[in-house]
């Protein structure tokens, strides 16, 4: 399990786990959890369009994955639920398409609709990192201006906060964290690893501040877990972020239930 050719996966699975758990206290908190859902998609169809096309996976995984966000941002204040389904379909048929057309085998596939850490190389490793940084680094930036929007969207807008401004810039780095996270979990369980551990960590707390340290470190236990667990059997690690992200859930819901009846 911690063998020289599963260092990669390790490292790779820490950062985007510390990605998404700080990009899903945004989500759960904004309630975007739906737009996590359907962005992932466009990474996919990104994915099979770049393999169709002959260059590397990460550029089709950024490009789609930055469309879908822009175009679900864009919409946010007028029926955007209609709009990240539109979204939803509309990849998925697009990576149908692309991969039908490809001469991807079966493997390749799979990998990208439930992950396969395994198969990070070192060559990938770089510019996961970087992403990972900045968009880091535009949470940090984004932190006050998001959660004075969530708590309080009318006395935001009073204060000058540009609504729309903040949707494209937190849809644009929820859209380089899904590039980042379908080749570890895959494309359908992506939003699992971005939903399950922050919204349990904001079960278990009312501070914002605390809340987004539980998100992201539940997110990296959860994501080891899941790779030990797919290290032991020969099932994918998507499927174990998708089981353990919904008993984390029920953890902190259980947790809490019993802390309301002693109070």
């Amino acid at each position: 399990m911690f063998s020289s050719f599963m260092t990669n996966a390790w490292l790779v699975g820490t950062v985007v786990a510390l990605l998404a758990g700080a990009t899903g206290f945004f989500v759960v908190m904004r309630g975007s959890s739906f737009a996590a859902h359907a962005v992932p998609n466009g990474a996919f169809a990104g994915a099979a369009g770049a393999t169709l096309v002959g260059v590397t996976p990460l550029v089709g995984l950024i490009s789609f994955s930055v469309l879908a966000a822009l175009g679900i941002g864009a919409s946010r204040r007028h029926r955007s639920d209609v709009a990240t389904a539109l979204a939803l379909v509309s990849m998925l048929a697009l990576g149908a398409a692309f991969l039908s057309l490809s001469a991807a085998y079966e493997p390749q596939v799979d990998a990208l609709l439930f992950g396969e850490i395994l198969g990070v190389s070192s060559s990938q490793l770089g510019p996961v990192v970087v992403i990972a940084a900045l968009c880091l680094a535009a949470l940090a930036a984004m932190y006050r201006p998001l959660v004075f929007q969530a708590a309080a969207p009318d006395l935001a807008a009073a204060r000058g906060l540009n609504p729309t401004v903040l949707e494209m810039g937190f849809m644009l780095t929820l859209a380089l964290g899904a590039a980042l996270t379908v080749p570890v979990v895959g494309a359908l369980l992506a939003f699992s690893l971005t939903v399950g551990p922050p919204a349990a960590a904001r079960l278990l707390t009312r501070r914002p501040g605390v809340a987004l340290a539980g998100s992201m470190g539940l997110s990296v236990l959860t994501l080891w877990a899941a790779i030990a667990s797919a290290y032991q059997s020969d099932l994918p690690v998507g499927f174990f972020v998708g089981t353990y992200s919904a008993l984390v859930y029920v953890a902190a819901r259980a947790t809490m239930r019993r802390h309301a009846r002693r109070a």
